[in-house]
């Protein structure tokens, strides 16, 4: 299973999908990433695989990031992939 997560403007929590194929998952994260390229204010809408009746739509002008990463055994003790960014405890 393949996630895509957005970051949008102006807001901490992600929105994420996932894909079953990989093929699918990379098409649409070029999708996206296309749009943040461009910078169009057109509506993204993108559905999700595992939980069919999910669907998210929101302006393409407010992602401010997208990720795409393959669920695993991986994931870190929250239990959460890692992200953009990751904090050192070294001091």
């Amino acid at each position: 299973m393949f996630t895509i997560e957005l970051t949008l403007k102006h807001t901490a929590m992600p929105l994420s999908v996932q894909k079953k194929e990989q093929g699918e998952a990379e098409a649409l994260y070029n999708s996206l990433t296309e749009g943040l390229r461009s910078g169009s204010g057109q509506l993204v809408e993108v559905a999700c695989d595992q939980q069919p009746h999910k669907r998210i739509s929101v302006l393409g002008s407010e992602i401010a990031a997208v990720q795409i990463f393959e669920k695993s055994g991986t994931a870190t003790a929250s239990g959460r992939p890692p992200g953009f960014f990751a904090l050192s405890s070294d001091q």
